[in-house]
């Protein structure tokens, strides 16, 4: 039976289900509270660069880089591509970091607008930061320079890592009031980068093992689109009575 027909104009039809492209994550999100273990148990993932943003790789043994820049981050960009692409994942760490240096790219992109060249004086803006603009209008610019950021790392690697901070925050649901956990960046750059995701993880120990939950709660905001990673949870890592950490890369990527 034919599995596709062309249409008027030659547009092409599936007539039967096309199967899935990808099994893992192209787009991994990782949140956890501070010292959990993210940036070691990233050191043990096999051909993965680290860009640090925030010097956690310090006491780590890895394939790491730091960036204190957009402009850092391009330039390893660059030598990346000139390099043929030898890494199967990058992970930047953190994301949360990341929001921060954006900002002045932000300040860039919008002074070269109709309405920043008004506000723009010897470099600077008027109001300080993009962020102190009028009506919070500056953040539409933060989120353009994080998404053109994250959209070229991704095309340095076949799998991207975002590392991020947690964000406890107090809500209430049928009168009850209780804490949620979710990713620790601002506004619609947290919602946008989420949904870009293909699976967010939320990062925890459990005695000597450091578990990802990919489980959507109340409490925590997680998910995953991949089969094997769709409301699971995952022990990632364990440490044995030497203190040595045995990691489980595998679980995440079956492929």
């Amino acid at each position: 039976m034919a599995t596709e027909v062309k249409s008027e104009g030659g547009f092409v039809l599936p007539t039967a289900k096309v199967p899935a492209a990808c099994v893992s994550p192209k787009s991994l999100i990782i949140f956890s509270k501070p010292k959990v273990g993210k940036t070691t148990l990233l050191s043990q993932l096999d051909n993965c660069l680290i860009i640090d943003l925030e010097s956690g790789t310090d006491y780590v043994d890895a394939l790491k880089v730091k960036a204190n820049s957009v402009a850092d981050i391009v330039t390893i960009g660059k030598a990346i591509l000139a390099a043929e692409k030898p890494y199967k994942y990058i992970a930047l760490d953190t994301i949360s970091a990341l929001e921060e240096l954006c900002i002045p790219y932000a300040e860039e992109l919008y002074s070269k607008t109709p309405m920043g060249k008004s506000w723009f004086t010897d470099g600077k803006l008027k109001y300080g930061t993009i962020t102190q603009l009028p009506n919070g209008g500056g953040y539409a610019y933060l989120r353009q320079a994080f998404e053109k950021v994250i959209n070229y790392v991704k095309t340095l690697a076949p799998n991207i890592i975002l590392v991020g901070h947690i964000k406890d925050t107090l809500i209430e649901k049928n009168g009850v009031e209780f804490n949620t956990s979710d990713l620790q960046l601002t506004g619609k750059i947290k919602s946008i980068t989420s949904a870009n995701a293909d699976a967010i993880g939320y990062l925890y120990r459990k005695g000597d093992k450091n578990i990802i939950s990919f489980k959507t709660t109340d409490e925590v905001a997680c998910g995953a689109r991949p089969n094997h990673l769709r409301n699971q949870e995952i022990v990632i890592s364990e440490i044995d009575k030497d203190g040595k950490m045995t990691s489980h890369w595998n679980k995440i990527y079956i492929d």
